[in-house]
């Protein structure tokens, strides 16, 4: 209803007349005196309000309402988490700075102390895809995605300072990664397996456990991860759990699988020092080998699962079985000081073998193994299968029971040194005779080697991938 002036209406009407007004309207009452010394109100409002920072969702987790959000916490979360990353708002790259209200700044701004630098992420992990096309790498912030070859980052995922990534595993090239909280400060529990879909940028399925995870595999089909004493092998549709197996203490979470489709090869430590266990799901058998005195310290398999490269923790021997049925087919030395093997790599076509150590060297050696010898025939034993190794070998062969192992072992073809100290772990490129080596100081290290001549490796390229940026 709308009124005048005090005690008249809108419709003409006087004070005395309007209880006369066909609108019933109803006189205005006087305004009150005005206060003392009244001080002018402030401009309203200073500056737009700003939305309640949203917190991360953990998925399966009802987010925590707060006080400061005027919105009820939604009963489905399924348009909540769909829309929200679990990056903060204020670490989106992507998102658009807003505009400053001229109204909420100072007439005369005091310029501020400039920021101090980020402090440079510290790198956690460290792992190839399994074409050895791409690796990822965890940091105290999150974790990055690279391109082996031409070098480039292609994206990366930071969390903040409390974001620690102790493993990442690719799936190939595809948007699917099995993420592990780590560090000092981790993004998830370390006892957790998160599924990362990086087209939605969040979590789709978890695997929670007892025990903190060491290490994760992927294929196609399967998820395998890997408990300090544990084993347990997931199927990737649904999750469900096919699998367990026990194993001597495991802290490195020492598993490689298999990634020929249909064809499911595991191994992993027995329950004996210096033992692996071969698991084949398609013929499901199991195979226990004594590979060496020592504990295993580092193995690697063929991508067809055919052959396995072992490594004990005193590193002067590497030694190559047949998968199926567990025969030595070869013994290579690398040294004679003991060292510590921190990995192991096949070439595609199983023709090579890289190893990398604490001694800052990475060797290269030949594998003339003979294919036949991978058939389902077990008749043959380690000795005899040594011993063939060492016919081929003519300048050795009537010597073979007096000179020592240290003279009858292979020697790797070609070399190259690093600074010792660093963790390295290595691949072969998809360029012919081309190595790549990828070190825990943030170190990409790409050469090449003379299958003829053998010697020191040729440096292709290097880059730090810890300074460089996404494209």
């Amino acid at each position: 209803m709308e009124v005048a002036s005090s005690g008249s209406c809108v419709h003409g009407a006087g004070s005395d007349a309007v209880s006369r007004c066909p609108h019933q309207c109803r006189p205005v009452p006087p305004p009150p005196p005005p206060s003392p010394s009244p001080s002018p109100p402030p401009p309203w409002p200073l500056s737009p309000p700003s939305p309640p920072r949203r917190g991360r969702i953990t998925p399966g987790r009802p987010p925590i309402p707060t006080t400061s959000s005027p919105n009820p916490t939604p009963s489905d979360l399924s348009q909540t988490v769909d829309s929200l990353s679990l990056i903060p708002d204020d670490d989106d790259p992507h998102r658009r700075n807003p505009i400053p209200d001229p109204a909420s700044a100072p007439a005369n701004p005091t310029p501020s102390p400039a920021a101090p630098p980020a402090p440079r992420p510290k790198l956690l992990h460290l792992s190839f895809n399994q074409d050895h096309t791409c690796f990822a790498a965890g940091t105290s912030h999150g974790f990055r995605i690279y391109n082996c070859e031409p070098f480039r980052e292609i994206f990366r995922r930071d969390f903040g300072a409390g974001g620690g990534i102790g493993v990442a595993e690719m799936l190939f090239r595809c948007n699917i990664l099995a993420l592990v909280g780590g560090g000092p400060a981790p993004q998830y529990a370390p006892t957790k397996v998160m599924i990362w879909d990086d087209h939605q940028s969040r979590c789709i399925g978890d695997l929670t456990f007892r025990a903190e995870v060491r290490s994760v595999r992927l294929r196609r089909d399967r998820i395998v991860v890997v408990l300090e004493q544990t084993v347990f092998v997931y199927n990737f549709a649904d999750m469900k759990p096919l699998h367990q197996i026990e194993t001597i203490a495991n802290p490195k979470g020492l598993c490689v699988v298999s990634q020929t489709a249909g064809s499911l090869v595991l191994v992993c430590p027995g329950l004996q020092k210096g033992q692996v266990r071969i698991e084949h799901y398609a013929s499901k058998r199991t195979k226990f080998i004594m590979a060496h005195d020592s504990r295993i310290a580092c193995f690697a398999l063929s991508q067809d699962g055919k052959f396995l490269a072992t490594a004990s923790t005193k590193g002067t021997l590497i030694r190559v079985f047949n998968a199926v049925d567990g025969t030595l087919l070869k013994e290579m030395r690398r040294g004679a000081d003991r060292a510590e093997i921190y990995s192991l790599a096949f070439s595609s076509t199983a023709q090579w073998l890289a190893v990398s150590s604490d001694k800052g060297t990475v060797h290269v050696f030949g594998l003339k193994v003979n294919s036949r010898s991978t058939g389902n025939d077990a008749s043959g034993s380690a000795s005899n299968s040594s011993s063939a190794v060492i016919s081929s070998n003519s300048s050795l062969s009537f010597i073979r029971g007096v000179l020592p192992k240290y003279f009858s072992s292979e020697w790797s073809v070609a070399q190259y040194h690093l600074r010792e100290g660093s963790p390295y772990i290595v691949a072969f490129g998809h360029e012919k005779n081309t190595v790549v080596i990828l070190g825990m100081d943030g170190s990409f290290y790409r050469c090449q080697f003379d299958q003829v001549t053998g010697g020191e490796m040729t440096q292709l390229e290097y880059h730090n991938f810890l300074e460089s940026q996404a494209s």
